[in-house]
């Protein structure tokens, strides 16, 4: 069954063209043209992924995502015309799993399209990563800290997988857009770090004061091995 993507954008012209293309690419699109219909629409009906405008006449694609977010793990595709790093930093920190600046090629769009919706799909088969007190169920998707779940992106998800399936051993920023797949490799290569900033605050302790990830300065990134964190 084709999987259904919204896309939220007020540029009529715009939004059947990428509405067209990712018809031709085989997925079902449904378009709105305001923020607030959008998130109406999204309750009442399921979708695999949102394409989002950052720049809406009603509610902002921010707001949009902070709402979204509150409820909801659904992958999300940032669109802006606004090529700001704080806007991208803002973007992320809300829960957007990637990050697209106007204009941009309609190949590119559905290339990070496909790979927000592939870190989203389950691989079941593999048992549950145990670290103490934090559980990562990768069937699942689910991360629980003493048994409470926490609200990750699919994007975060798939970073934090790929540090605990790593753990011990440090990763540069590189490798891990490498081995998460669909990255931009050339857009915000800060983006990790928000990523980053955002696990933090779910699994540990103080994210200030992290036990679990540890930055190793000019090197990348280590998950250890703590067992009673």
């Amino acid at each position: 069954m084709p999987q259904r993507i919204l896309l939220i954008e007020d540029d009529a012209r715009l939004a059947a063209m990428v509405a067209e293309y990712l018809a031709e690419a085989g997925y079902r699109v449904a378009v709105e043209c305001g923020g607030g219909t959008g998130l109406a629409r999204l309750a009442r009906e399921p979708f695999d992924a949102l394409v989002l405008d950052l720049m809406l006449p009603d509610i902002g694609g921010l707001e949009v995502c902070r709402q979204l977010r509150a409820r909801s793990p659904l992958p999300v595709l940032m669109l802006t015309a606004r090529g700001d790093p704080a806007d991208r930093i803002v973007g992320l920190e809300l829960g957007a799993d990637d990050y697209l600046p106007k204009p941009f090629e309609p190949r590119e769009l559905l290339a990070r399209l496909r790979a927000i919706l592939r870190r989203a799909a389950p691989a079941p088969g593999r048992a549950a990563l145990r670290f103490g007190r934090l559980e990562i169920d990768r069937d699942a998707r689910t991360v629980r800290v003493d048994g409470e779940a926490k609200s990750l992106t699919g994007y975060q998800f798939a970073l934090l997988v790929a540090l605990a399936e790593n753990a011990g051993r440090v990763l540069s920023r590189e490798q891990l857009m490498d081995i998460v797949k669909g990255a931009p490799l050339e857009a915000f290569d800060r983006s990790i770090d928000v990523h980053v900033a955002r696990i933090r605050a779910a699994i540990e302790d103080d994210p200030k004061k992290p036990r679990r990830i540890l930055t190793l300065r000019g090197a990348g990134y280590v998950f250890a091995r703590v067992q009673d964190a």
